[in-house]
């Protein structure tokens, strides 16, 4: 790595020493394994208990509730460690860094003292089921339906691109309460999926990268969910408690962008001092050099950026229009950066045993999930 003296000011001895410990997990439970959750498409469930045993399962919930009693710091010590070990198949930013928060945010306590233990401890996967297939990124036009009848909601529709999804015990699922009311008629149902007749899982969907990652189709057919299992505690709050934790997503999208920008450039450095060319390494050539000074110029900027919005979401200050900004940037700049390493790798860059192979494919998405950088444009230039 290269010698900057910059140090994230978020980061203290107590993160560090949890993303040594969650580099240590990685490099035991998922690296070796790596072949086989790729090909069927997801991880061993008991990654998740052994997870969950040495405490790297919803860090930032509080010990009341079974989690680390940390801030959403310590979550993103052990999302940067399976950024740096190049995984994307673990579920834990979805389980993690988002559905046990929706929990957290706009749970009853009962509802909290429910999940949550079982959450941190791995012994349920959690999913958050919004996208559909003829609605992506616009969540006003879902066409899911959790209507009420008496002491249930009953939900009809489907899903897909679900991370978690085949092996979820617990969807928060974004339906319509009121389909005639709009944003409005948003709400949040958590669907408790052992005690779920008519819930179907569709396949696992067979994507150009993140192969190991379990994304799947999902459909409800008549689900009846115990009206207990609103979230917020009122119809048509949906919409707003979205937007609210969409923020905290695209933070966490952008941290592993950084993160693998940063090893894909430590990555070609190495190769290329390595390779030798025309009596030479490949690395003393002139635009060898060029290229990796850029790219190593830019990522030391998406570091800074990425660093000053983790500081503000740890004081309750970022705000939506900033986390749209580091979700699209950052994540261009990790494809931009990639692409640039794979050239550099030259005919070896395309073969899947090279590390940055695997980050190329599986960087393109990051663009896409969260809601497309389109989108994230979209909504930096209403604040303008």
């Amino acid at each position: 790595m290269p010698s900057i003296t910059y140090r994230s000011p978020w980061r203290d001895e107590e993160t560090t020493a949890l993303g040594e410990l969650a580099d240590k997990f990685f490099a035991r439970e998922i690296i070796p394994h790596r072949e086989r959750f790729e090909q069927q498409h997801f991880v061993d469930r008991d990654v998740w208990t052994k997870a969950g045993d040495i405490g790297l399962l919803c860090c930032s919930i509080p010990e009341e509730y079974g989690g680390g009693g940390g801030t959403f710091a310590h979550d993103l010590a052990v999302l940067e460690a399976q950024a740096r070990a190049l995984d994307t198949g673990f579920g834990n930013a979805v389980h993690s860094g988002i559905v046990a928060h929706y929990i957290l945010a706009y749970g009853t306590e009962e509802q909290r003292r429910r999940w949550l233990p079982r959450m941190a401890s791995g012994e349920i996967i959690a999913a958050v089921a919004m996208t559909e297939p003829g609605a992506g990124s616009d969540l006003k036009n879902i066409s899911t339906t959790a209507i009420r009848d008496n002491d249930h909601y009953v939900v009809n529709g489907s899903k897909t691109f679900i991370s978690n999804g085949s092996q979820a015990d617990l969807i928060v699922v974004v339906a319509k309460t009121d389909p005639s009311a709009g944003a409005k008629g948003v709400s949040l149902v958590v669907v408790e999926t052992a005690h779920a007749a008519g819930f179907t899982r569709g396949r696992i969907l067979d994507k150009v990268g993140q192969q190991a990652a379990d994304t799947s189709e999902l459909s409800f057919a008549d689900v009846r969910v115990p009206a207990e299992n609103l979230l917020g505690g009122e119809e048509g709050r949906g919409f707003g408690q979205l937007m609210t934790q969409l923020a905290q997503e695209r933070l966490i999208i952008g941290v592993s962008a950084v993160a693998t920008m940063e090893v894909a450039i430590a990555e070609t450095v190495a190769y290329t001092k390595s390779r030798n060319a025309f009596g030479q390494t490949i690395f003393d050539f002139q635009n060898t050099k060029f290229v990796l000074a850029e790219c190593e110029t830019l990522a030391h900027a998406c570091r800074v950026f990425i660093d000053s919005c983790i500081e503000r979401h740890l004081t309750g200050a970022l705000d939506t229009t900033t986390a749209a900004m580091a979700k699209w940037w950052l994540t261009e700049q990790q494809c931009r950066i990639v692409d640039r390493c794979v050239q550099l790798f030259g005919g070896y860059g395309y073969m899947r045993e090279y590390p940055i192979a695997r980050m190329y494919a599986d960087a393109r998405v990051q663009k896409i999930y969260g809601g497309s950088n389109e989108v994230m444009k979209d909504l930096i230039a209403r604040a303008l």
